[in-house]
């Protein structure tokens, strides 16, 4: 099948939607960075914490210090910078994927679903000739600039895109969502202070309509941006559905980064004009001859894509493969492009217990955990055991070995009565961290939300 589709992966389209791809996603990306570290996120989430929750498999990434991690984000900053301008184009790639993921992978309670965009995209960046057009790298060797480039380097990222959005409509056809509009119910109505729509946010009515749209909106958006007679009414429809979601949601630069990833679904011509109106700014000019991309057999790289591609579509089905209430248990919830569903808040007590003695203690989460480490670790089960550990090792460290730890842990999620996450009775410290299904987390006693939890209109 591969062989059939490669004239068509490797026809030579045009240079200009990657180069303006690369722009503009290098440019948020050096905002956002500005951004965080303006903010005093670096020492807030990445320097502060005593304790850290990283991956199952990586747990060997750790912070680097103060030092180390100032430094290790003003290398991403120049890196998103080169990136942007297309200076040593694939170096900077290459250490903007490898510097942003990696602080992604210290502490999984800072996940959100656009880092994991942002990783995925700066890897397919690592692999494109987006240099080769635009960028300072073809000014200092003008024999490199090309006007055209294979037509996967640009579906890659188009295909990406849909999957995001698609599979995030995917994700909103559940009950909670389409049945009793959660978690929207809850979040709308903190916002009618806001001047035209906020006396609005308050009916269920509109509360409905924001859930069903937004599903409608993320199951066909790409599709609409793919079709030339409908992608500027669809990409207007991007542009207010981000904009509403930046100005109800705390989600920092997503929407932003959305706004701009989706003019790669526009027209070369779009594109072309686009970068002529740069180039008269700057004064450059187009090489009298620019030539197309080689486009030479690659079937290694080619066959790596597909796979990647392969498992984008997989992974966000992974859930399947566990029993449970997805949105409760949260196996195979991460890296499966499910935004802003749910509603979960939880208290953790966590006790440990001196087999010789017997004797047992309560502990003070706040005496190991930031605010934010505490409110993510007391609803998702793998942290609570990550957690459990930590506390075995620190009592012995305090010579208490071997400590047994259990905790109950009570948890909310959209409108349902607070009940236990898990089995209270399971000593968490002698339970090892696998991909297997965890069999002391208890089922959800209640399969949808009372409609009474929320007040109606």
């Amino acid at each position: 099948m591969l062989q059939k589709l490669k004239p068509y992966l490797t026809a030579p389209v045009s240079a200009a939607p990657l180069a303006v791809f690369r722009f503009v996603f290098g440019g948020m990306m050096l905002a956002s960075i500005l951004r965080f570290m303006g903010k005093g996120w670096v020492t807030a989430l990445y320097v502060q914490p005593k304790v850290y929750f990283p991956y199952y498999g990586f747990e060997w990434v750790q912070p680097l210090g103060e030092a180390g991690m100032y430094a290790l984000f003003v290398l991403m900053a120049l890196a998103a910078l080169g990136m942007m301008v297309g200076l040593c184009y694939r170096l900077s790639a290459l250490l903007f994927f490898l510097s942003f993921t990696y602080v992604e992978l210290i502490d999984k309670s800072n996940y959100l679903n656009h880092y994991y965009f942002v990783s995925v995209v700066a890897l397919l960046l690592v692999l494109v000739p987006a240099h080769q057009h635009f960028s300072l790298d073809v000014l200092r060797k003008p024999h490199s600039w090309v006007s055209q480039v294979p037509r996967w380097a640009v579906l890659v990222f188009q295909l990406q895109l849909g999957l995001v959005y698609f599979y995030a409509g995917v994700a909103k056809l559940n009950p909670d969502w389409l049945l009793e509009a959660m978690p929207l119910r809850y979040w709308l109505p903190a916002h009618t202070h806001l001047p035209l729509i906020g006396p609005l946010l308050d009916e269920v009515w509109v509360t409905y309509l924001f859930c069903w749209f937004g599903a409608f909106y993320d199951l066909t958006i790409p599709f609409f941006l793919s079709w030339r007679r409908s992608r500027l009414l669809a990409y207007a429809t991007v542009v207010v559905f981000h904009v509403l979601t930046a100005v109800l949601f705390q989600i920092g630069m997503f929407p932003y980064i959305m706004m701009v990833s989706t003019l790669i679904f526009f027209s070369a011509n779009f594109h072309e004009r686009l970068l002529g109106w740069c180039r008269s700014l700057v004064r450059v000019r187009v090489p009298a001859a620019p030539v197309a991309a080689r486009v030479v057999a690659q079937p290694l790289l080619l066959n790596l894509l597909v796979v990647y591609t392969v498992l984008q579509v997989l992974i966000p089905w992974r859930f399947v493969l566990y029993p449970g209430q997805l949105f409760w248990t949260e196996q195979g919830y991460r890296f499966s492009w499910r935004v802003m569903l749910m509603e979960k808040t939880g208290t953790a007590f966590f006790y440990v217990r001196d087999p010789k003695t017997g004797h047992e203690v309560e502990i003070n989460n706040s005496d190991y955990l930031t605010i934010n480490q505490e409110k993510q670790m007391a609803t998702q089960p793998d942290m609570l055991l990550q957690y459990a550990h930590m506390l075995q090792q620190d009592f012995a460290a305090r010579d208490v070995p071997g400590a047994q730890v259990r905790a109950e842990v009570y948890v909310s999620m959209n409108g349902r009565g607070s009940q236990l996450l898990i089995d209270p009775k399971v000593n968490l410290a002698a339970e090892k961290e696998s991909f297997l299904p965890k069999h002391w987390i208890l089922p959800l006693e209640e399969a949808t939300p009372p409609l009474e939890a929320v007040g109606q209109k």
